[in-house]
């Protein structure tokens, strides 16, 4: 018997009713209606005053929404006003035979042809159809009709961000724009910021906040590989609660899902969109292997970009999450997962520092925190970098094997090798380099050539390799690299290593190991550290394999921006000071001009050119955009470099903060500021683009303002001697040996002492540190400030004294006057003084000297008949040392260990009484006595 045909109002009919079933809705004719018969109730062709509504939805057996159905092909947002009409007739009807209703009017609303649905809730501050994915369940409109306030209320009445001095500028700019774009019901927002900027904090401290204050049911965050999710859980379970005190993990259950089972406890749900796709396909377990590798590169990058459908699926319902983060968002919305994207009824955050047209576009253009990495250079929260290229002929060019030539043979999957001889000549280019054809000599090559330019011209003065990561284009290419690095660095797997997919062991554990193992050099990978690592110590990337995709490239230089404290940098790598770049050593041509520099530009981009000459040349009218970008970049770097004396002097020098100092620069070669000034000055709409003329003229003006600092020779002056102080000072670090050493020769050591006498005689009214010894009595104490800015002037080129190096000096040329090596602490320039005034006849550590006044005027003290007991001794030992460092002490330094370990100035006041305050006076001044 033939099936009867069906009209695509009844086919729509039939899709809805499906849809209804799976969502827990039982179906049911006006004529047949069973209220007890399940807790959601979808009446069909229910008759209202305004004509029949196609699905009245009770909940408990009452009524609190309404479904349109209509045809495939229908524009639903034409036909809004239907859901409106039967509202109207329903309240009439409802009245008329005494219906009670969770709500009146009736709150939910759908349209729906089956394929689209939109939904609507007159709950929301903004009523607004949005489409969705499938219709809600039955419990959940329940919920939701009966809360006092609705989700998209509460996001209107977010408290103030509390512990603000904890968060970066442009985190809490973050935060406050995603709950503005909340609050306006922006159902997608987009975060993109620059690497390193703190993309996954914001999402942890807004994430609390949605939790705690907007009662958000549950949040998940998406990542694509399944690393990066273990880093996003350390994140979430470690962050420390502004307001609270306690961590993440005390206040709210976080589940990293390694089964395809959700923990209904959970309110933060963090896993790979691979796998939370494999759970809306329903199925119930997943390769943890699938995992390791990112779905763009693998995938996407071949192409496999066809969308897969998604079902419904009862267990994770489309309003499980009220929010969902993706990291690295312009993955994410790509090929077969937007559609898991788009599977949920949430506000969807994408977090990216590279989005490409398409990823705004799919955020609809809702933008918030945007922070370029040139920004993030000039906060200091990155770095910039260099870029050394090394090229071959066979890495250009290709080559030949001749006809006749023996050739080994290599499975490229077991790699078993055989040697065969060649029946026909075998050319091959670049393209097939490593993939096809391994050229041995080539990849030794280009080892070999980074081998010997690393310590001499990619880091010159350095001992040590950098921690660096070598990028190769598959598992067998990296292998032959490995093996080419250890036997050219003569050196063992310890010091480098491979992480990949098939790398034995734990590729997180090796990635933790790279991180902290000081004799873990050199990381070789295909793509497990290409994206979302991090690894802040990372100095140098090499690039042994080209990259054809923009984003993957920024996202692979992202691994070398990072900022790092020092004493994390030196734990790992002990013979550098501070990370104020990295290094990008391009073997293939990823960064030449046609392929990636128009959106990888570094800041410096004259890296030859010296920072004397970039000051001249500004001060004698060049402005260049590249002369500019590249001077900021260098101030920057000197910045990070010097303390903080020597900044506030600059900043004093320049008028303003250096910070900004560096900034106008950048500025003023931004094309797009240029034309962003250009448009505010001629009071241009965002939209119209200034003529050539008016951003010309932007341009000089910005110009004017960033180089008119550099036109005094005081401050050119100033950043040449810290240049050449801190370059000297790496000199130094690396040279130890070589420099105590010259001070055997007494003329050398002899010349130091002439030089420092010199210093001496011709500044002593300028330096406190000096006066104290020419101008007797001096009315002022000498102070730690008053010797480290002595300190400071002496160490200035050309000079370059140091206590050390005065100390060996004077040892040198009469080793019988000299006690000691000095302890290496700066007041033993007080004994240098001294001595080099004749004013002792012996050269003592400072420290020593104290300590011996210190026992004359405790013998002083007994002889009078003053006593201490043990404890107070104990403290005026402290006293005592405290003084030997830092030549005097007053009541703030109590603050300061080891008092602040034993009580502070509370017990010392305790200790002492009254008699604290006249004490610390009196050894004042006996011992530091000048």
């Amino acid at each position: 018997m033939a099936q009867p045909v069906l009209t695509p109002e009844q086919e729509a009919r039939v899709l809805i009713d499906g849809m209804l079933d799976a969502a827990g809705w039982a179906v049911q004719r006006t004529g047949d209606v069973d209220l007890t018969a399940s807790q959601g109730i979808a009446v069909r062709e229910f008759q209202t005053a305004n004509g029949p509504v196609d699905y009245l939805l009770y909940v408990d057996r009452k009524p609190l929404g309404t479904i349109e159905a209509k045809k495939a092909g229908d524009t639903l947002r034409s036909v809004e006003w239907q859901s409106n009409k039967y509202v109207e007739g329903f309240e009439q009807t409802a009245k008329e035979k005494g219906i009670a209703g969770w709500r009146s009017p009736l709150p939910f609303h759908y349209l729906s042809t089956g394929s689209e649905t939109l939904f609507s809730s007159r709950l929301d501050p903004i009523v607004r159809p949005r489409r969705v994915f499938h219709f809600h369940r039955p419990e959940t409109l329940l919920e939701w009709v009966t809360d006092d306030a609705v989700l998209r209320q509460r996001l209107r009445q977010m408290p103030p961000l509390a512990g603000r001095d904890e968060f970066r500028e442009i985190q809490v700019k973050a935060v406050l724009g995603l709950e503005a774009s909340f609050a306006d019901e922006h159902l997608r927002t987009l975060v993109p910021m620059a690497t390193g900027a703190g993309k996954t904090f914001t999402a942890v401290a807004e994430a609390y906040r949605l939790l705690k204050h907007a009662k958000a049911e549950r949040i998940l965050f998406l990542v694509d590989r399944r690393n990066l999710g273990k880093q996003a859980a350390d994140a979430f379970v470690n962050y420390v609660t502004p307001d609270d005190g306690r961590k993440f993990a005390e206040l709210y259950v976080v589940q990293h899902l390694r089964s395809n089972q959700l923990d209904p406890a959970a309110k933060v749900v963090i896993t790979t969109i691979q796998r939370l796709y494999s759970i809306l396909q329903g199925k119930d377990e997943f390769d943890e292997s699938l995992e390791d590798a990112s779905s763009f590169e693998t995938e996407i990058g071949l192409g496999l970009d066809e969308q897969l459908p998604v079902a419904y699926q009862a267990k994770l319902p489309p309003e499980y999450f009220d929010f969902v983060f993706t990291d690295e968002c312009h993955r994410s919305i790509y090929g077969k997962w937007g559609q898991v994207l788009d599977y949920f009824d949430a506000f969807l955050v994408g977090l990216t520092a590279t989005p490409s047209a398409f990823t705004y576009g799919y955020f609809n253009g809702n933008i918030v925190a945007e922070y370029t990495y040139e920004q993030s250079v000039i906060d200091e929260v990155n770095v910039d970098f260099n870029v050394y290229r090394i090229e071959t002929e066979i890495t250009g060019s290709g080559s030949t094997i001749e006809k006749g030539e023996w050739a080994k043979v290599r499975d490229r999957l077991t790699r078993a090798e055989a040697f065969q001889e060649l029946e026909d000549e075998l050319s091959y280019d670049a393209a097939k380099l490593d993939k096809a054809v391994v050229a041995k000599d080539q990849i030794r090559t280009v080892v070999r050539n980074f081998r010997d330019k690393l310590l001499t011209e990619i880091f010159p003065g350095r001992k040590e390799v950098p921690k660096t990561v070598f990028f190769c284009k598959d598992d067998s290419h990296a292998e032959d690299v490995v093996e080419a690095i250890r036997e050219e660095f003569a050196r063992g797997q310890d010091f480098a290593r491979k992480i990949t997919y098939k790398s034995q062991g734990s590729s997180d554990q090796l990635i933790q190991d790279f991180r902290t193992d000081p004799r873990f050099r050199i990381a070789v990978s295909v793509d497990q550290i290409s994206t979302g690592t991090d690894i802040k110590p990372l100095e140098c990337l090499v690039f042994m394999r080209m990259v054809k995709s923009r984003s993957l490239f920024e996202q692979m230089k992202g691994r070398g921006v990072r900022t790092v404290d020092p004493d994390t940098l030196q734990a790992v790598t002990p013979d550098t000071r501070v990370k104020d770049h990295f290094v990008i050593v391009d073997c293939v041509g990823v960064t030449d001009e046609e392929r990636a520099w128009v959106d990888t530009k570094p800041l410096d981009r004259k890296p030859t050119v010296p920072l004397k000459s970039l000051l001249q040349n500004v001060a004698q009218g060049a402005t260049s955009d590249d002369i500019l970008s590249t001077l900021g970049s260098r101030i920057i770097r000197l910045a990070k470099r010097v303390d903080d004396d020597d900044r506030a002097e600059l900043e004093q020098l320049a008028g303003k903060p250096v910070k900004e100092l560096a900034a106008a620069l950048v500025a003023a070669a931004d094309r797009d500021r240029q034309i962003e000034e250009a448009r505010a000055a001629a009071g241009l709409g965002a939209g119209e683009l200034p003529s050539d003329e008016q951003i010309g003229a932007a341009r000089q003006q910005l110009v004017a303002v960033a180089v008119e600092p550099f036109m005094k020779a005081d401050l050119r002056h100033r950043i040449e001697e810290l240049q050449a102080r801190v370059d000297q000072l790496i000199d130094l670090t690396s040279r130890d040996a070589v420099v105590f050493a010259g001070f055997r020769d007494k003329g050398a050591a002899a010349e130091v002492v002439r030089t420092f006498k010199q210093f001496i005689d011709e500044h002593h009214d300028q330096y406190i540190a000096l006066k104290a010894y020419y101008d007797q009595p001096h009315d002022q104490r000498l102070s730690y400030d008053d010797i480290k800015a002595l300190a400071k002037a002496i160490d200035t080129p050309p000079l370059h004294l140091t206590t050390e190096r005065l100390w060996a000096a004077y040892k040198a040329i009469d080793a019988a006057k000299v006690r000691g090596s000095g302890e290496r602490v700066l007041t033993d320039l007080v004994s240098l003084v001294r001595f080099t005034l004749e004013r002792d006849d012996e050269l003592v550590p400072h420290p020593d000297v104290v300590r011996l006044r210190f026992e004359t005027w405790l013998s002083e003290q007994e002889a009078g008949g003053r006593k201490f007991s043990g404890e107070q001794m104990r403290w005026l030992e402290m006293v005592r040392d405290h003084i030997a460092t830092s030549m005097t002490i007053e009541l703030d330094d109590f603050d300061l260990d080891p008092f602040s370990q034993e009580g502070g100035l509370t017990a010392a006041y305790q200790l002492f009484g009254n008699d604290l305050n006249p004490l610390l006076d009196e050894l004042n001044g006996v011992l530091a006595a000048a």
